[in-house]
């Protein structure tokens, strides 16, 4: 399998949640691949100056402010990258949210951002980047960042609705890839699942209890960089070869 990037040079992807992480590190690569990257994110500000810190590189990062809990910022997002950059060839379902806490005591109001922002966020983002492709006919690539917390729920300390969202992206992949098929669609579908990962949900956490902090200080973590050559990894196979699941670890892993 000859693995190669050449064919998305010059191509958009659209990257949710690219102001820190996990999401800025893919925009990062996927700009040195030779890509126009849009970054869409609340703190665009953030992705602006990422964008300035890649110039000269083969592709290009644009700043898309959007709170994706709300539809009508994705729609707008989506409609300004068609009318500025291009119709979509890639799109990376990236943003996540986590608010520590118990499913006994839980807030009601951060369980529906959880859901908001990791599942219907996501939902409302493929529906109009599928849209795109389809009518443009492109033989496009959605990847959702997904979680080994989609897979198994972790015996990790106030995950609460995490895991459950988590495992809405798993059934969400394999929906998807059966309905493009029905559809005989080209369009490939990637869930990519990472361990403990450097971000702003996990280590960098401002807020973080001194319980989860210690529980995080005995496991070994994963660079954000790890998930965006496994996101590179995905894009490069072949047209006939899709990779459904990937599942990323940091050795050592206990789950």
């Amino acid at each position: 399998m000859v693995l190669s990037m050449n064919r998305w040079a010059g191509k958009v992807a659209v990257v949710t949640g690219a102001s820190s992480g996990i999401g800025a590190a893919i925009a990062d690569a996927l700009v040195e691949h030779g890509l126009i990257v849009a970054g869409v994110a609340r703190r665009v500000q953030l992705v602006e100056q990422r964008s300035r810190q890649l110039s000269g590189k083969k592709g290009k990062l644009h700043a898309v402010k959007a709170d994706i809990t709300r539809e009508e910022d994705i729609l707008k997002a989506f409609t300004w990258i068609a009318d500025n950059l291009g119709p979509v060839h890639i799109l990376v379902n990236n943003a996540g949210y986590m608010k520590e806490g118990l499913l006994t005591e839980g807030d009601t109001q951060e369980w529906k951002k959880e859901f908001d922002v990791n599942v219907l966020a996501l939902c409302i983002a493929t529906r109009e980047a599928i849209r795109v492709m389809r009518t443009n006919d492109i033989q496009g690539h959605v990847i959702h960042i997904n979680s080994i917390a989609g897979h198994a729920a972790p015996k990790a300390p106030k995950l609460n609705v995490y895991s459950a969202t988590k495992y809405a992206v798993t059934a969400l992949t394999e929906t998807l890839r059966q309905e493009l098929n029905t559809l005989q669609s080209k369009i490939k579908i990637t869930s990519v699942s990472p361990g403990l990962v450097v971000s702003e949900m996990t280590v960098l956490c401002k807020d973080i209890s001194d319980e989860r902090k210690k529980y995080l200080e005995t496991r070994p973590i994963l660079k954000p960089e790890d998930i965006a050559d496994g996101v590179v990894y995905a894009l490069s196979t072949p047209e006939h070869v899709q990779i459904h699941e990937l599942t990323i670890k940091p050795v050592g892993e206990p789950y």
